[in-house]
């Protein structure tokens, strides 16, 4: 099968741990590169945002990279490329006119607009990946909808016209349903972790003799982190290492740095806050399996990653009963459940984890035997060519509908 997939913002080759594009440019990166091992040929479109972008690019994996030329050839936040998305659109439309996909998988809002716009001139059939929706975004994070306005209305039409939604979440499809789609025309389809990378075995990060709790993410409020540090004084003796953000020599210039240093300084815990900076995605592995646990305690995250690759690595898990994690993290069993902004509970749960050494390892390798069976790269790209299937025999069962 010849699948076009189409990403705004996040390319597969950008630099892990980029502004906006982790997530989403995993994603992309592993199940286009499961895809190909399954037999099928993948072709990823990402606008240019480097001059020195080549205009194509043949991966090691097997699928090709197009860097389309729409807008600046230069990094804009993900928000601000919908003025970008005709032009993203057109080129789309010349390059299917000669060689149209089979079927064409859009992420993120944005990029459902130009996959919507140059498909339904060649008859191609759909499917919509939103890796976050605005109205959820807009309940959690408070934004006023004057910020969100185009992209709510907007959303919804995408929700409405695409083939297929894929949803990452079971949280997202009762938001998607809200805005008008069809129930019968979603498939709930996760997030997936690098088995081989993330597991039990392999090389551990250095670590004092304090029992260690790691926390994963980009500097955002919205991450929690300041939720774990509130707890730390009553979580007796244990460290928090906080991951990710700018690289280390540029964290005391980062503005959420500075107030969660500040936090931690209120709360008498400083002195048992680290923070690392970015790490290479190479190192992650190493990082969350010198942790006795990780937690992820965001007040809004679409899917949660970060929970899934501890769980492979073994490490029992404490996170926050939202988005994905609500479906990865089983309570009691894989890790806890916590409401969010809640510290007391937040620590009640990690030091129940601390204290019994045999519920930390019950946890952990239940949790590798939840991600091994649930969330390997190739079991999502298996449910995602299910839902691929759905459509393109229709489409092949009627060679005039490409005609036009």
């Amino acid at each position: 099968m010849k699948i076009a997939m189409v990403s705004g913002h996040a390319s597969p080759l950008a630099a892990f741990g980029r502004l906006d594009a982790r997530g989403q440019t995993v994603h992309l990166a592993e199940l286009s590169a499961a895809m190909v091992r399954h037999g099928h040929a993948v072709t990823v479109y990402a606008r240019r945002d480097d001059p020195d972008l080549p205009d194509r690019v043949v991966t090691d994996q097997g699928y090709t990279v197009v860097h389309v030329p729409a807008g600046p050839a230069e990094r804009l936040p993900k928000d601000d490329l919908l003025q970008h998305m005709s032009a993203f659109a057109e080129y789309l439309d010349d390059e299917w006119a000669a060689a149209p996909p089979d079927v064409v998988h859009a992420h993120f809002w944005t990029s459902g607009i130009a996959a919507q716009l140059a498909a339904r001139a060649h008859r191609i059939p759909t499917v919509q990946t939103f890796h976050g929706l605005g109205v959820v975004k807009r309940r959690h994070q408070g934004e006023p909808e004057t910020s969100l306005g185009a992209r709510l209305r907007l959303e919804k039409l995408v929700s409405r016209h695409a083939t297929w939604v894929a949803a990452t979440c079971n949280d997202e499809v009762f938001e998607l349903v809200r805005l008008g789609r069809n129930r019968t025309s979603i498939a709930v389809v996760s997030c997936g972790v690098d088995l081989e990378k993330f597991s039990t075995e392999g090389p551990i990060a250095s670590r004092g003799e304090r029992p260690r709790i790691i926390a994963v993410g980009r500097m955002l409020p919205r991450k929690g982190f300041d939720t774990m540090i509130e707890a730390l004084p009553a979580i007796p003796d244990a460290e928090l290492v906080i991951v990710g953000g700018p690289a280390p020599e540029h964290l005391g210039d980062d503005p959420e740095v500075r107030r969660l240093q500040a936090v931690a300084a209120e709360f008498g815990v400083a002195d048992r806050v680290v923070f690392t900076g970015a790490v290479a995605r190479q190192d992650m592995p190493a990082m969350l399996r010198s942790a006795d646990v990780v937690t992820c305690t965001p007040w809004y995250e679409p899917f949660g990653i970060v929970t899934l690759e501890a769980m492979a690595c073994g490490v029992p898990v404490v996170a926050s009963a939202v988005g994905g994690m609500r479906d990865t993290v089983v309570h009691d069993v894989t890790g806890r459940l916590v409401m969010p902004r809640r510290p007391r509970e937040c620590a009640e749960a990690v030091t129940t984890i601390l204290r019994d050494s045999f519920l930390r390892r019950s946890l952990g390798l239940a949790g590798r035997d939840r991600a091994c069976a649930r969330y390997s790269w190739d079991r999502v790209a298996a449910d995602t060519m299910r839902v691929y299937e759905r459509l393109v025999p229709v489409v092949e069962e009627s060679p005039q509908s490409r005609s036009g």
